[in-house]
């Protein structure tokens, strides 16, 4: 599975990264982290509006919660996960029936 990690630091987070002076080894320890649960870290940038978005394949949504719950317990960050599909999971999607009711039908 797919995913986009969404991180962003605390004050106490940042003040870290500053005082170890290295972007790098953030990324890094992050890749560690993500094959230690059986993934792969696809790529790694820094952005404006959160901190840094990572691209990774894990074996399921449970190492995803995993990996939120550990950084978001640390105190150093938050993160937001999103699950990414690509085109041919979204026709696998459009396949299946739903049966849905709408609200006030």
């Amino acid at each position: 599975m797919k995913f986009m990690i969404c991180a962003s630091y605390s004050k106490e987070g940042a003040d870290a990264v500053l005082k170890s002076g290295s972007a790098t080894d953030r990324k890094k320890v992050t890749a560690t982290m993500i094959k230690g649960l059986g993934g792969k870290m696809e790529s790694y940038y820094y952005v404006s509006h959160c901190d840094a978005y990572v691209i990774c394949d894990l074996p399921n949504a449970a190492a995803a919660a995993a990996i939120a719950l550990k950084i978001k317990a640390s105190g150093m960050g938050s993160v937001t996960t999103t699950l990414l599909l690509d085109a041919k999971e979204v026709d696998d999607a459009i396949a299946l029936e739903v049966k849905y009711g709408q609200p006030g039908k």
